[in-house]
């Protein structure tokens, strides 16, 4: 396949910036290093410690944010350049899932943690762009700055992202971009779409209550069982019809508790689950919609509620004109065969927070083997990526950055 002899800058010369083939095996062994030392939200102490590490081994000068976790660090500068840097982010942290995966020696060595959802892909390939972006700016051929941002805590509502950003990390930045992994799409290969790429995604914890009772007599009292039966059943049904169906609100319930004995009527019982939507404008009514079709349902047979509706992310949505530049980028690296169209998805991602200050978008990347028959998903405890997708996600990022840098 080919490389720089496709990849060209407007003016027609070459598109520099490739991975060399020693960086390459560190970042494989950097990436090994990090999935072998998972660590959750707001915990990436060690993750941050090592990125530190390299990128002042570089002649770099990262800076961590104020939580202690996660850091942001400038490749290059040009002195009275008033034009706003490009930003390239990765998410760093873990889940709180055991690697359940046999046969690799990469595989967790912390209990019940693991890199489950790609974010040391994510991470070693914002690294590897920033080091090779670094060597270009020492050589003088890195058109603008360019920032790195390496963001604890995506995995906790309402995510890492609006700390980063009252940090400071989004300051001078005029467009931002990022990838997510995708089992589903071969190595290689990143897909794309303009407009929303994610849903949103809140967190819904219910109370009910009532004075109990025999179940011999519930006529006497309120039936909380039933009660919390009908808002796990009712509810969902009954904001499909309140809003436009393309909004694609759903409520979808993880846990549901309730009494103790068979023939004890409890007082209290609770929900718990996830609201999702597709369209932003139905995310901002959501939370009052939500209230009132759980206070309908549950009043109707007379149980007194307790709501905690937890915000969560909205919806990623991608800028049509960042979204060429990716394009564009893997075009110029790849060729367009390498370019998918992908589809909107139920996840949340809290990139989204991003893209409610400048304009941005997210990249699908491969990390499924060529040819490989296994239905791997993410947040499961045999989740793993083909390395491949690291080099794949340096040139995208690399070209993306001398690409929009060159352009007026």
């Amino acid at each position: 396949m080919s490389r720089d002899s496709d990849a060209q800058l407007p003016g027609g010369e070459a598109l520099s910036g490739t991975l060399p083939e020693a960086l390459r095996a560190e970042l494989i062994a950097f990436r090994r290093d990090l999935h072998m030392h998972p660590e959750l939200g707001n915990q990436e102490f060690r993750t941050t410690a090592a990125i530190k590490a390299r990128l002042e081994k570089a002649g770099l000068e990262p800076w961590v944010l104020d939580t202690g976790s996660g850091l942001v660090c400038d490749v290059g500068g040009r002195d009275g350049d008033p034009r706003p840097v490009l930003a390239l982010r990765a998410d760093i942290d873990a889940l709180p899932i055991p690697d359940t995966k046999a046969g690799v020696p990469y595989r967790s060595t912390v209990p019940d943690r693991a890199h489950a959802c790609g974010h040391d892909i994510h991470t070693t390939a914002v690294l590897g762009a920033g080091l090779v972006l670094a060597e270009l700016d020492r050589q003088g051929l890195l058109p603008r700055p360019v920032r790195l941002i390496f963001q604890p805590a995506e995995e906790v509502l309402p995510g890492g992202a609006p700390d980063t950003i009252a940090s400071g990390a989004l300051e001078g930045v005029g467009r931002i971009i990022g990838v997510h992994c995708d089992p589903k799409v071969d190595v290689g290969r990143i897909g794309l779409r303009a407009g929303a790429i994610t849903s949103a995604c809140d967190r819904l914890e219910v109370g009910l209550d009532g004075p109990g009772g025999h179940t011999a007599r519930p006529h006497l009292t309120t039936d909380l069982v039933t009660a919390a039966a009908k808002v796990a059943t009712e509810v969902p049904a009954l904001l499909a019809r309140r809003v436009d169906a393309r909004a694609g609100l759903a409520v979808t319930w993880g846990r549901l508790e309730a009494g103790h004995a068979c023939n004890v009527i409890p007082q209290h019982a609770e929900l718990s689950g996830t609201v999702r939507c597709l369209d932003i404008a139905a995310w901002r009514e959501a939370p009052d919609l939500v209230h009132e079709a759980i206070d309908e349902v549950a009043g109707m047979h007379g149980a007194k509620t307790v709501i905690n509706y937890v915000r969560g992310v909205p919806p990623v949505v991608n800028d049509a004109d960042v979204i060429d530049l990716l394009a564009r980028a893997m075009t110029a690296r790849r060729g367009s065969s390498a370019i998918e169209d992908t589809e909107q998805s139920l996840g949340g991602e809290d990139f989204s927070w991003y893209l409610e200050h400048v304009p941005g978008a997210m990249a699908r990347l491969g990390v499924r083997t060529r040819g490989d028959t296994a239905r791997l998903d993410l947040h499961r405890g045999d989740f793993d990526a083909d390395e491949e997708a690291i080099t794949v996600a340096v040139e995208l990022f690399t070209a993306s950055a001398l690409l929009d840098g060159n352009h007026p």
